[in-house]
């Protein structure tokens, strides 16, 4: 699982952090979850319900999408009353980023 992998970031060898970066790849390997990061990442808080609106999907399908980016620990999801908020994880993102830029 990512979140394992992510939390000592400096006792991992090469072959795990190309695993993780593998597996954050193909949590972002689709255009909805590309649209639900680049949502969450102009938000300075919490978003609760909007991302439906953002996107010309289902509810059922976004949900989808956000059950695998949250499974990747690249989103946060909270739930408030009825509704899930969900809020980008900046740090997995920005880690993601470094082992882009690091290729």
């Amino acid at each position: 699982m990512i979140k394992k992998s992510l939390t000592s970031a400096s006792d991992k060898t090469p072959e795990q952090d190309r695993e993780t970066f593998a597996l954050l790849c193909k949590a972002l390997c689709h255009p909805a979850r590309l649209r639900i990061i680049e949502h969450l990442k102009q938000e300075d808080q919490c978003v609760c319900g909007k991302i439906v609106e953002v996107l010309p999907l289902a509810q059922s399908t976004v949900s989808q999408h956000l059950k695998i980016l949250k499974e990747a620990d690249l989103i946060r999801g909270e739930v408030d009353g009825p509704r899930m908020c969900y809020c980008l994880n900046r740090d997995v993102f920005n880690q993601f980023k470094k082992m882009a830029l690091d290729l």
